[in-house]
């Protein structure tokens, strides 16, 4: 997996954009991060996950996912090794942060 394709599977997500954030790029769905990338450093990552969602990548892909120090960790920030990644497991990541971030349909809230 490379930063590109990670940018690439980010973007085909319906209404998601790329911006940047303390220095690194980032993707957002109604204002709202869903990933980012270069973080920590180059060649990784960052999936907003449900602290559920994270346990399930980090303990069946350990060596591809792992979670984001501290808080945001304990909240569901995953990181991504993109040399060790799977497309498809980051294109699942990556479609469940952008699920997890994007705008409930007003219908729907009613």
């Amino acid at each position: 997996m490379t930063a590109q394709e990670f940018r690439t599977i980010a973007l085909s997500m319906p209404e998601a954009i790329e911006g940047a954030h303390m220095g690194h790029p980032d993707f957002r769905v109604g204002g709202r991060i869903f990933a980012t990338l270069s973080y920590p450093r180059r060649g990784f990552g960052m999936v907003k996950l449900t602290a559920e969602q994270q346990e399930l990548f980090v303990n069946t892909r350990p060596k591809a996912f792992a979670p984001v120090p501290g808080k945001w960790g304990e909240r569901g920030a995953t990181h991504v090794r993109l040399q060790a990644a799977k497309q498809g497991d980051v294109r699942e990541a990556l479609t469940l942060a952008w699920q997890n971030h994007a705008p409930v349909p007003k219908a729907r809230r009613d």
